[in-house]
């Protein structure tokens, strides 16, 4: 059954968890829809082709942030390790990147060649013993292409320690 993004609930847009619950996973085509930003199919193409990664959609119960993040998101993994996360948002999308805490040095550095939004979220983020995770409105995909890439070198170098 398709669904109109386009469904109003009270003369407002519906969230995106609200248009798709968890026993209804969205498809490609509703997803590109609702987000509507031409960055979602260029970053989404550029991780499947660079990395042959399969993007996976998971559905999020989270009601942290009012419900912000509830919903169906897209995961792109390689060798098991998350290279980002996506969430859909009417008009744009939301990227999430975890760089674990041996990852953390060059992370510091990758950040600092961003724009100064990206910096902030960077800076915002907090650390623990385990890494740090940064979430940020997706304006310019060369940012997220760069800290996948970032993600996927330590995958690189996880395996190469480990042989």
């Amino acid at each position: 059954m398709y669904i109109s993004i386009n469904n109003k609930k009270a003369g407002v847009m519906m969230q995106w968890n609200e248009l798709f619950n968890a026993d209804q996973e969205p498809t490609e085509q509703q997803i590109t829809e609702f987000i509507s930003s031409p960055l979602w199919h260029d970053l989404a193409n550029h991780l499947i082709q660079t990395y042959q990664v399969k993007p996976k959609s998971v559905y999020s119960g989270c009601s942290m942030g009012d419900g912000y993040w509830k919903g169906w998101n897209i995961k792109f993994k390689k060798s098991g390790k998350a290279l980002c996360t996506v969430y859909p948002k009417e008009g744009y999308f939301v990227a999430m990147v975890s760089f674990s805490a041996k990852e953390l040095d060059e992370a510091d550095l990758l950040v600092q060649m961003c724009d100064e939004y990206t910096k902030n979220k960077y800076q915002q983020a907090k650390s623990s013993k385990l890494g740090k995770s940064i979430s940020f409105e997706v304006t310019n995909e060369d940012i997220i292409k760069e800290l996948a890439a970032l993600r996927v070198r330590s995958t690189k170098k996880n395996k190469l320690q480990s042989v």
